[in-house]
């Protein structure tokens, strides 16, 4: 009986050990396993908060940007009214054209930059594209333009969006095109224009040169317009145009950073409920698997 008993505790030590030790395997991966949702979910958490402040900041830049666009409309609308009225047309012989890209410096706001410059890049694919050069204003532009398009690109405008803008930002951008050097017959000015708060669309306004103002047909309707009138009021319609598009850009993109932080906050919310389940499944399976083991054990030793 003695060789029998020692027998038996020779071949059931190994076993034991393990057994043991695929226990202690399972309760590790486990373990890991509850620490990489927790952590998961934390961040989850941290990134929801952060969606949520930017939602809040971007709803109060909106209501000031909104109030702004009002009294700015005028400007635009003034400009563009002149050279209708006129009957302003690009020249026949001229095939130069330039296009200015009205975005910012900053992400985050759904599509709002892209289309803009999908506009453009549309523009180039088509025949006549080596005619045709860019000015990107905000760095958002020059970036999805540069790769493909970067020979187009003449001047950049940075630290547009960062702050409200101002008229004194209009007159810098329109001083940096009429300095470009680039002697273009017709252009356009593309930005978004706002429609409501989850609605917006890509618009252009245009560009003419001073010989295209000079011969228009309907110019003798404003009186007393010689070379340097038509000069000086060109240069203030650039910078009305250019401020007004500013300030259209800027409500569309703090509108669509709005939208776009509300959805991302949600879709951090549904996750955060997906991954409480998933956790609070993962710690019932942990803990009703070390009480089988210990009921298991227990009932081995009777």
């Amino acid at each position: 009986m003695r060789i029998l008993t020692v027998k038996m505790l020779g071949r059931a030590a190994p076993v034991a050990c393990q057994v043991t030790a695929v226990v202690n395997l399972q309760q590790n991966r486990n373990m890991a396993t509850l620490k990489s949702i927790s952590i998961r979910l934390k961040s989850v958490k941290n990134i929801q908060k952060i969606t949520q402040s930017m939602k809040m900041v971007s709803a109060a830049k909106y209501t000031r940007a909104e109030r702004d666009l009002k009294a700015a409309r005028p400007y635009g609308i003034g400009a563009v009214q002149f050279y209708e009225r006129a009957e302003v047309a690009p020249p026949e012989n001229d095939v130069k054209e330039l296009f200015v890209a009205m975005t910012s410096d900053r992400g985050l706001c759904g599509a709002v930059h892209t289309g803009v410059a999908k506009v453009i890049r549309n523009r180039l694919q088509q025949p006549g594209a080596e005619n045709i050069k860019v000015i990107c204003v905000g760095d958002k532009s020059r970036a999805i333009l540069q790769r493909l398009y970067g020979n187009h690109i003449i001047s950049v405008a940075n630290e547009i969006g960062r702050l409200p803008p101002s008229f004194l930002d209009a007159a810098t951008i329109s001083n940096a095109i009429l300095t470009s050097g680039y002697d273009f017959g017709f252009g356009k000015i593309i930005y978004n224009k706002f429609r409501s708060v989850v609605s917006y669309e890509q618009s252009d306004l245009p560009l003419f040169s001073q010989k295209s103002v000079e011969a228009a047909p309907k110019l003798a309707v404003y009186d007393s317009l010689d070379s340097d009138t038509i000069q000086s009021y060109m240069e203030f319609s650039l910078a009305s145009m250019i401020f007004y598009a500013l300030k259209e850009g800027a409500c569309s993109e703090q509108s669509a950073r709005m939208t776009a932080m509300d959805n991302a906050s949600k879709n951090a919310g549904e996750m955060i409920e997906k991954l409480t389940l998933t956790f609070n499944r993962t710690r019932q399976a942990v803990i009703t698997r070390e009480l089988i083991e210990i009921i298991s054990g227990a009932a081995a030793l009777e």
